[in-house]
């Protein structure tokens, strides 16, 4: 089904690159400029969708092995990832249940932890074993002081933590099926090639670039080419969207070649399984992925966007994944001026620009900012992000059973 439905979605792209079209919003939509410049609403964002919804916290390939494990923290909460020795994925809340000490930072690999300020110790899966001089702290139950566990999930070699241990959101109906359909990058078994992390504006104005098209040929005019494509076609699943340029040509990249396809003269069965991945997937509220080739194989950009300490910042890690680990001198040279130049086309280009737009827009002189009819991205993302921060704990569940069953008819 999934492949199935990856290949109605490029003949929908096929058929409006052939009529020179594409698929248009209802209407223009404004949305207020204190969305984005708004100090009490920024907070409420990170308690009500950071703080409470599914994010993608890290590639598998980043935690490969047993025992690898990874601290960060994520507006405010302290997460610990640590892998099994089963394989399966633990996510805990980094802190010690004695007097709440972070228990680990950074990467590596560990089958315990142990608290750097009184040395109590915990096994990966988050079980207390040892109290230091137990004799003379006194008698507690170690079952009941296990570190405090976040719902999990990992599917299409990605990882989502929910920050709340008493969420009722199940992950697999909050991604309504789109975790299943990312499966055709197939990252299962990739490798992480490199990673960094870029400061940006405010969040919202950082992911609008996400979703758009639209400015491709104008602020990216020195980099991708001034005649690049500026059309996009969205293809939703509840709040997470892809967008992907409507053509009935694509490129495939073999060694050293470009070789242009028609896909219009292709089968369903011929169609290039990079083919049916391309364009830019979005997973809401904070990762963008999307592919391209370097060092002689497919790599992909996954993008990890973070609300920053004030409204007016962000921060995003970007993950260059690759279906192999380059080998030749060449091949990794090639790799890494592919990342390069996707750091300074982000850095100096969208984020510059977005700093800029947030400094402009906290003048306060402007009210609204518009989406036109061709940024249908945007319109659906700053949809899904108002509604889901009025939403109680209740209704957000409902919300994606609700989509759940709309899929399902």
């Amino acid at each position: 089904m999934s492949r199935e439905t990856l290949v109605a979605m490029t003949r929908n792209l096929v058929a409006h690159g052939a009529a020179d079209t594409m698929e248009y919003a209802d209407d223009v939509v404004r949305v207020p400029a204190s969305a984005y410049t708004d100090p009490a609403l920024f907070e409420l964002e990170k308690k009500q969708i950071f703080r409470r919804l599914p994010l993608m916290v890290a590639p598998s390939c980043e935690l490969p092995n047993p025992g690898d494990f990874k601290a960060m923290d994520i507006c405010g909460v302290p997460l610990l990832l640590s892998r099994q020795k089963d394989g399966s994925m633990g996510a805990f809340l980094n802190m010690c249940t004695h007097r709440g000490n972070p228990l680990a930072a950074g990467c590596g690999n560990a089958s315990r932890f142990t608290c750097g300020y009184h040395g109590w110790t915990f096994k990966a899966d988050g079980d207390l074993i040892g109290v230091a001089d137990a004799q003379d702290f006194g008698k507690i139950d170690k079952a009941k002081h296990c570190l405090t566990q976040f719902p999990v999930h990992e599917n299409a070699g990605l990882i989502w933590v929910t920050l709340d241990p008493a969420s009722k959101l199940d992950i697999a109906d909050y991604l309504c099926g789109y975790d299943e359909l990312l499966k055709a990058f197939e990252f299962e078994g990739w490798t992480l090639f490199a990673q960094r992390t870029l400061e940006g504006p405010n969040w919202k104005t950082a992911y609008d670039g996400y979703l758009d098209f639209y400015h491709l040929p104008v602020l990216h005019k020195d980099t991708f080419g001034a005649d690049f494509y500026n059309r996009a076609n969205y293809f939703a699943f509840g709040p997470h969207q892809r967008l992907s340029t409507p053509s009935r040509f694509a490129i495939k990249v073999s060694g050293e070649d470009d070789q242009q396809m028609d896909l219009s003269a292709m089968s369903d069965e011929e169609l290039p399984q990079e083919v049916l991945v391309q364009g830019v997937w979005t997973i809401f509220p904070h990762i963008s992925i999307a592919s391209f080739y370097g060092g002689g194989q497919r790599g992909a950009l996954i993008s990890q966007l973070f609300p920053g300490a004030d409204v007016g910042t962000s921060y995003t890690t970007q993950f260059y994944v690759m279906e192999n680990q380059p080998e030749t001198p060449e091949q990794v040279q090639a790799a890494h001026d592919q990342f390069n130049f996707l750091e300074i086309v982000v850095r100096d280009e969208d984020y510059a620009t977005g700093k800029r737009q947030h400094e402009a827009l906290q003048s306060g002189l402007m009210k609204e900012v518009l989406f036109g009819r061709n940024e249908k991205g945007g319109q659906v993302f700053h949809g899904w992000a108002e509604r889901l921060v009025a939403a109680s704990d209740e209704e957000l569940v409902e919300i994606f059973a609700a989509e759940q069953r709309q899929a399902a008819e």
